[in-house]
């Protein structure tokens, strides 16, 4: 699958061999989390973004430092993205006291207000009000920031999906709702849960633009994202993007993902795989040879390591801590 080449005005060459290495930084902190869930050394449950690295990758490269971000269970990319510090949440899964929610937090509450990211989120769904929430804060303080929701292709089905669209096309709220379209819903192809091609075609209830993305395309991703930011910027309301990617992995640790044929996931990983193309990309125009290809991968698996290590290095926290952060 080709790649066309047109850049967001904000984003240099150099950018995006930044970005090359932010999603092998992504990849490579979800495979590591899956292999100490194997081994019985991360506890609880996480949900893996391994093969969705473009969407988070690209649609946050392009905002500003002050946009906000929602998350999803499936976390961990957009974090990763929007700067979250990979020592900080290895430790969180690890359960330590030097992680973002000192331990007690695990894989979907990772939040850093300071960065912009607002927060993961357990519920299905449960981030698209609380980025309206925060459009609307941006609009009535004149506060200039934009607000993107991540979410997947089941939120869309939740009352809070669509809630949350009538009432930011009413009010012209800078707010962006992203679909990351993995295309299954936990065990159910998204064919079986929607009747229409597209769900960027329910923009069309609420009055707004509906865009569909190769999500699996660095540039595409940006380039939608970009054009939607810069509406709401003007104050004429929100966008509904849906990028179309695959997850590799199961739904969450325990799916053994015998809802799909092996030769659907070959296909994915070996013919449109996000980071090959991006990779590919930059060495056929001259940005990147092999060699340094090579080791932009091999820093960011280093970096992975270095926070399984400070995880590791980190202690527990305490009892007398347990009933701290603890609201009734």
């Amino acid at each position: 699958m080709t790649t066309a080449w047109e850049l967001p005005k904000m984003i240099t060459e150099q950018k995006l061999v930044e970005l090359l290495h932010q999603m092998w930084v992504i990849r490579f902190f979800d495979e590591k989390v899956d292999e100490f869930f194997a081994k019985g050394l991360i506890h609880g449950t996480t949900h893996l973004c391994v093969g969705q690295e473009a969407t988070a990758a690209g649609a946050i490269a392009v905002l500003q430092p002050t946009d906000k971000i929602t998350s999803t269970h499936r976390g961990h990319g957009h974090c990763i993205a929007k700067g979250a510090d990979v020592n900080k949440m290895m430790a969180e899964l690890f359960g330590r006291e030097t992680g973002y929610c000192k331990g007690k937090g695990g894989s979907m509450h990772i939040a850093d207000v300071e960065k912009g990211n607002l927060g993961a989120n357990g519920i299905v769904g449960g981030g698209i009000p609380i980025a309206v929430g925060a459009a609307l804060t941006s609009q009535m303080k004149k506060l200039g920031y934009v607000t993107i929701s991540f979410f997947g292709d089941g939120a869309s089905n939740e009352g809070s999906f669509h809630e949350s669209l009538n009432m930011a096309s009413i009010w012209k709220l800078p707010v962006i709702f992203f679909c990351e379209n993995n295309q299954y819903g936990m065990s159910g192809p998204v064919t079986e849960m929607v009747n229409i091609e597209n769900i960027a075609d329910r923009s069309k209830a609420y009055g707004i633009p509906g865009v569909v993305v190769d999500g699996n395309d660095l540039l595409a991703v940006m380039n939608a994202v970009a054009e939607a930011a810069e509406r709401a910027r003007r104050g004429e309301g929100p966008t509904l993007i849906e990028a179309k990617t695959y997850r590799y992995k199961g739904h969450s640790k325990s799916d053994a993902k015998k809802y799909r044929t092996r030769d659907e996931e070959l296909d994915w990983r070996k013919n449109r795989d996000c980071i090959k193309r991006l990779q590919e990309i930059l060495i056929e125009k001259g940005l990147l040879t092999q060699e340094q290809a090579k080791e932009i991968e091999q820093q960011a698996k280093k970096e992975i390591e270095e926070a399984v290590v400070f995880a590791e290095k980190s202690p527990m926290p305490s009892l007398d801590t347990l009933e701290e952060d603890v609201y009734a």
